[in-house]
């Protein structure tokens, strides 16, 4: 499976839905905000994409990057995207109007009655998009692979079904777009793209984080899911210096999250090497009692790891 397409009803919560589906399927996840970058940065800002030209610019791109890695697509009107490529799974969420307005209400803190207008304003936004990209302001059931009800199931069960679904149909085998299909898509969207005068990109890639191990990836996954802004190794403190003040030894501490400025180290390796680390630690909080750091040792890490259902993913180093 390249693409999962997640779309749905508003007030579904379908980008938390496609994020948990992307971090259990080890998908990329692409959404309205980061597709907008991709193209920004292989056209530049100053490039005006007509909205009948969208789809090839989009279908281009995301099949360039489905050749490196599958991909989770929470995106309007994705649905209609490579609908001739059997690696394609579309997912579907309904719930009825009551709960989607209460979920509304949730996330936007609204009372009930704007809940509501705000529903209608998405509904209508949904549609138009559809039909300023496509041509069409709805989809027939019978075009996606599984619709699901998300008054009964919440995001996690709902990556669980999708998962279970794409291993039934074989779709998980060989999840990468081949070569052979990605060559074929760019044809056919170079000649739909040639009457704009739009040159497709040729490398477009997936800017990703260096991590230093795969504890740390899951952790920056978790913090995506909610939603928690953060950076990763952004600055180093030292913590030992020689008689002429030259730096011996500095501390970086894995993550910085800005809105609670704090910094977070986590220590999952071998008790030698987590003692040389809490010597750090100390020295780090004595030198600069005003820098706020939490360590997250190995029993700490696997609590999140099991309470998230990613334990048999991860391999803790």
């Amino acid at each position: 499976m390249a693409f999962l397409t997640v779309s749905g009803e508003p007030g579904c919560r379908l980008e938390e839905v496609a994020r948990v589906c992307a971090l259990r399927l080890r998908f990329e996840l692409i959404t309205e905000s980061r597709l907008r970058e991709l193209i920004t940065g292989e056209f530049g800002s100053e490039v005006s994409i007509p909205d009948k030209a969208w789809p090839a610019v989009v279908t281009s791109i995301l099949a360039q990057l489905g050749k490196e890695q599958p991909l989770a697509l929470c995106v309007p009107g994705s649905e209609f995207l490579f609908q001739e490529i059997p690696g394609t799974f579309r997912l579907h969420l309904v719930a009825s109007e009551a709960r989607r307005t209460g979920l509304l209400m949730l996330e936007h803190r609204l009372e009930r009655p704007a809940a509501k207008q705000l529903m209608k304003q998405l509904e209508r936004q949904v549609r138009d998009t559809r039909k300023t990209h496509f041509g069409k302001s709805a989809v027939a059931p019978s075009a996606y692979d599984l619709v699901v009800n998300v008054e009964q199931f919440d995001a996690e069960q709902v990556a669980l079904i999708v998962e279970q679904a794409a291993t039934a149909r074989g779709l998980l085998v060989d999840p990468l777009l081949s070569a052979a299909a990605e060559a074929q898509i760019q044809f056919q969207t170079r000649l739909r793209l040639a009457k704009f005068g739009i040159t497709p990109p040729d490398k477009v890639t997936l800017k990703k984080k260096a991590f230093a191990n795969h504890s740390e990836q899951i952790f920056a996954n978790l913090l995506d899911f909610y939603r928690i802004p953060w950076e990763y190794e952004p600055k180093s403190f030292p913590i030992q210096w020689d008689k002429d003040g030259r730096v011996l030894e500095a501390f970086t501490p894995d993550f910085y999250l800005p809105e609670f400025d704090l910094y977070v180290e986590l220590t999952t390796m071998k008790q030698s090497l987590v003692t040389k680390k809490n010597r750090k630690v100390k020295l780090l909080k004595t030198l600069y009692p005003h820098v706020n750091v939490q360590v997250f040792y190995q029993k700490d890490f696997r609590n999140l790891i099991f309470k998230y259902g990613l334990a048999e993913r991860s391999v803790l180093v």
